[in-house]
């Protein structure tokens, strides 16, 4: 790969505060004690000096300051110093890390707090004892991109579908105290006419605060039912406040009602919301951004994403091996946007046997490339945690465990896990070829040729991954001597009238056969990716918004027109 034929491309968020990032990064268990500990630290890589990095950004990253890569196996460390201000400390002080990628150690004070694996959840360490007057933290950070941990579409040698990996801290860096019997965590269970909110922590006398009312949690657990509930959807996305008190503590959140489930109508199975049938038209999100490469320079960086996206007329958002703060998921949900999760991927992938022989039909080969005993074992725990970490949000309605069959192992009994774990989610076993182990949906991917597609009638047909139309907008690429995408564009008239071509030829016809989801990629340009409804630096939108309204406005209408049919 010619590093010269790659540019620099400043997004709208590109800012660097002296604190970036600051807002609360935990939008359903608010504290109103927050000290916010990104901005500039010391960052050495393999014991020589790299200077001063600013957090959250990865030091590949053009935020960063740093915009070099460490080699594989080298320890970053990351050192700053940090006092408690007057008044904060009450019985606890808790460290919280949001993402640090890929195996880290903690130290305060020099004094080991803790240690973490993985690279996409958060995870927090009481460093109470350790804590002084003035504090030295330092976070010892190797990324070694071991294939059994998951690493998504990072890759060492980045190019086409593969994107520049990123290593360390990428995610807030914060503190808060807490009282001695602090509430550790809620879970909110919805339904489209109830509520059930369990708490963990606090001490025995708990009482929930809603819309004027204060409610007493016995043993750790209340129901709510609304009167006249409002429900959530993409066109009304109600949310309700709370808050929690407990133990001397207190934490503010939020619920949604909503309902999801598959119904049978006629011949077919359907994905309903809220007990009507929903298209879930939607884009495949990759989460990468040109200057911050996994995280926008600010969160508005998201707002933008999901604005945009419902402009367009999409309902959907499939998070595509990767995952995010939780400030995506919140604007997700403040402004209605539905989620397809993936979990993220870990094993061996090859290129020849798990993409361009199973697009040729040929998908035996695939399914003998296991990960090791060790990153099942991983994957398995990754996914159970990932779920703990965002159950509570209401627009997440479907989660992916394996993607194209990359890493896929013990297909069934994973899905029977995870589905124990989350009923209230629908489940796509496998998105893409190997669709016939147990799963709640028949999942396709079609990039080339006819998207003509069968049925099996026993489950909602989606079409998880097509298009890849590219067009790439001068003075808003990436790589000069590039272009990687399925179909090819030279102008935006004939962009639009291929995605329109796409849509009304070989979509809105399986409806009535169906097919109840198509995720369009994808939401953005990602560095050789071409592809993008958006410009990877998201200055350039390249479709009329109208034109493509008009395409969710019919896709909707075929929903209906299909189940009222079988229906009446």
């Amino acid at each position: 790969m010619n590093q010269q034929t790659t540019v620099l491309l400043p997004t709208p968020w590109m800012e660097q505060p002296d604190i970036p990032w600051e807002e609360y990064p935990r939008p359903q268990l608010r504290r109103d004690s927050f000290l916010c500990l990104n901005g500039r630290w010391q960052l050495s890589c393999g014991g020589t000096s790299w200077g001063q990095i600013l957090v959250p950004y990865p030091p590949e990253s053009q935020l960063a300051g740093i915009g070099r890569k460490p080699e594989p196996g080298q320890v970053l460390t990351y050192t700053r110093t940090f006092t408690l201000p007057e008044g904060f400390l009450k019985d606890r002080v808790l460290l919280h890390f949001g993402a640090v990628d890929q195996i880290c150690r903690v130290y305060v004070n020099q004094v080991p707090v803790g240690a973490h694996q993985g690279g996409y959840l958060p995870f927090s360490l009481d460093i109470t004892p350790q804590l002084k007057g003035e504090n030295t933290l330092r976070v010892e950070v190797r990324d070694a991109m071991d294939p059994d941990l998951p690493y998504g579409k990072q890759r060492k040698k980045r190019g086409g579908m593969w994107y520049t990996g990123f290593s360390g801290i990428w995610q807030t860096v914060w503190l808060e105290s807490v009282p001695e019997d602090y509430i550790r965590g809620l879970t909110i269970t919805p339904t489209d006419q109830s509520v059930t909110i369990s708490v963990t922590g606090g001490g025995k006398e708990l009482y929930l605060t809603w819309e004027g009312g204060r409610v007493p949690l016995e043993q750790g657990a209340v129901t709510l039912k609304p009167e006249n509930p409002r429900l959530w959807s993409p066109e009304e996305p109600n949310l309700y406040p709370f808050a929690i008190q407990g133990g001397g503590d207190r934490v503010e959140s939020y619920f949604a009602l909503r309902k999801v489930e598959i119904r049978r109508v006629g011949d077919y199975a359907r994905i309903f919301l809220n007990g009507k049938p929903r298209f879930c038209h939607g884009l495949l999100d990759q989460g990468y951004y040109s200057d911050g490469i996994c995280l926008p320079g600010s969160p508005r960086g998201y707002t933008y994403d999901v604005e945009t996206m419902k402009s367009l007329g999409f309902n959907t958002l499939r998070k595509h091996i990767k995952i995010e703060p939780e400030r995506f998921y919140y604007d997700c949900d403040r402004l209605g946007m539905l989620v397809f999760q993936d979990m993220v991927n870990c094993g061996p992938y090859s290129y020849l046997l798990d993409t361009v022989l199973p697009t040729a039909g040929q998908r035996r080969f695939a399914l003998h490339r296991r990960p090791s005993p060790r990153g099942r074992t991983f994957f398995r725990r990754h996914c159970e945690e990932t779920l703990e970490h965002l159950h509570n949000h209401p627009c997440i309605i479907l989660y992916t465990l394996f993607n194209e069959g990359w890493g896929q192992h013990q297909t069934g009994e994973l899905y029977r896990q995870m589905k124990a774990l989350a009923p209230d989610r629908i489940w796509n076993s496998a998105s893409g070829w190997f669709h016939n182990a147990p799963s709640d949906v028949q999942s396709e991917h079609i990039y080339f040729g006819s998207l003509e597609m069968r049925s099996d009638r026993r489950r909602p047909l989606v079409l998880s991954e097509f298009g890849g139309c590219s067009w790439p907008v001068d003075g808003h690429r990436f790589n000069l001597a590039k272009e990687y995408g399925y179909r090819k564009f030279a102008v935006r008239r004939e962009l639009e009238q291929g995605l329109e071509a796409l849509y009304r030829r070989d979509i809105l016809p399986q409806v009535a056969s169906g097919l109840c989801g198509a995720i369009l990629t994808q939401v953005s340009d990602v560095e050789d990716e071409t592809n993008g409804l958006v410009t990877y630096d998201r200055q350039v939108l390249k479709v009329e918004p109208e034109r493509m309204r008009a395409i969710a406005r019919e896709l909707a209408e075929a929903m209906e027109a299909a189940c009222g049919q079988r229906q009446g």
